[in-house]
């Protein structure tokens, strides 16, 4: 089992910057990819952007270049650098986490971009 921590929501002014973390805990884990999806009202949740491990960042063509994710391996945590924020950015941010085959989520962080 694998218990996700996520912080760093909150509301901006558009062109603003926020920076998401999450914490990945447990047993006997290993983690196979780390990443953030975010879900807007009234539409499905979709990925923003995954580390694998051992494999290639990802990003939606949404945020290229102005989102960063990065990992740090000795925490299991995984960062969300966001920039130039605009307000379709507006989103219930999750964390996601593969472990084992197995996808866990973090319990969301509200964004909220305003224009």
């Amino acid at each position: 089992q694998v218990h996700l921590v996520e912080s760093g929501g909150g509301l901006v002014q558009a062109g603003g910057s926020l920076r998401l973390s999450c914490a990945a805990s447990g047993s006997n884990f290993a983690i196979n990819a780390m990443g953030w999806y975010r879900q807007a009202p009234g539409k499905q949740r979709e990925l923003v952007a995954v580390i694998p491990t051992g494999g290639s960042i990802n990003y939606a063509d949404s945020v290229k270049g102005r989102f960063t994710i990065s990992r740090d391996g000795a925490k299991n945590t995984v960062y969300l650098q966001m920039n130039s924020l605009k307000p379709e950015d507006t989103a219930v941010y999750y964390c996601n986490v593969v472990s084992w085959g197995r996808v866990y989520w973090g319990q969301g962080t509200q964004v909220t971009v305003s224009s």
